[in-house]
């Protein structure tokens, strides 16, 4: 029997381990969505995950979105900014993309509101909390939530908070991982218990393709998921992280 290396069987099996986890923690599969993420592979891997029915994909780094909405111009992509942003390349970010999901403190918060409204957008936005004690993990201070949340709300109109989003540490241990998973959760409902005008608490992304199973027995609404989806990546994580490097 032929092996089926394809995007669409891959999907198809991620589908079905997503809804398997949503029903087993006694959810509706519906209630988790899966963000594909494309960082690394090109045109044709892309192309072929849009045939799949995908519009939106998350990318780690801004140069990427911003070569890829480039090539991909016809294809009507939202492109959803998931990994560390310096400030300096907030521009881009207001320019191409329709979501960042590492919103993760205040400088970059002023910096791109003040991009958004001289490019006359909006953008969605999770807040990505540090649930983790790796010292390579990005995120906010859970402490430092609140206070953030009302300052975003109030004096920076162009984005739009939906949610929050976090990296599990990466150990075998699953009750470690569970434990991040769960911290953003209880965040997400002490939030939602302040009612913050202006602020929505709807979205916990949260796990990857490691991982995810577990994020959504904690709460995910959304997985991000790359080498599941799109096969193994041309580059390791130092691509990303260099200070990993050995």
């Amino acid at each position: 029997m032929q092996y089926d290396d394809t995007f669409a069987h891959r999907l198809n099996v991620v589908r079905q381990r997503v809804d398997e986890a949503a029903i087993k923690a006694g959810r509706e599969p519906s209630e988790v969505k899966i963000l594909p993420v494309s960082k690394t592979f090109g045109e044709d891997s892309i192309r072929e995950a849009i045939a799949s029915g995908h519009s939106r994909f998350g990318e780690n780094r801004v140069q990427e979105i911003v070569s890829k909405q480039e090539i991909l111009a016809d294809a009507n992509i939202d492109w959803v900014m998931i990994g560390h942003l310096q400030s300096n390349k907030a521009r881009d970010v207001a320019r191409y993309a329709s979501e960042i999901q590492s919103l993760d403190r205040l400088s970059l918060a002023k910096t791109l509101d003040r991009r958004l409204q001289k490019e006359g957008r909006s953008i969605d936005a999770l807040v990505q909390v540090k649930t983790s004690t790796e010292p390579t993990k990005y995120g906010l201070d859970p402490a430092d939530l609140p206070s953030f949340l009302r300052e975003v709300a109030r004096y920076m109109p162009s984005i739009k908070i939906q949610g929050l989003m976090t990296m599990a540490i990466n150990i075998r241990d699953e009750q470690a991982v569970r434990a991040c998973f769960r911290t953003l959760r209880e965040l997400r409902d002490q939030m939602r218990s302040e009612a913050i005008s202006g602020i929505v608490m709807d979205r916990l992304s949260m796990g990857m393709s490691g991982d995810f199973e577990l994020a959504i027995a904690e709460g995910a609404t959304e997985v991000r998921i790359g080498t599941a989806l799109f096969g193994k990546r041309p580059y390791g994580d130092e691509y990303y992280w260099p200070e990993n490097k050995k």
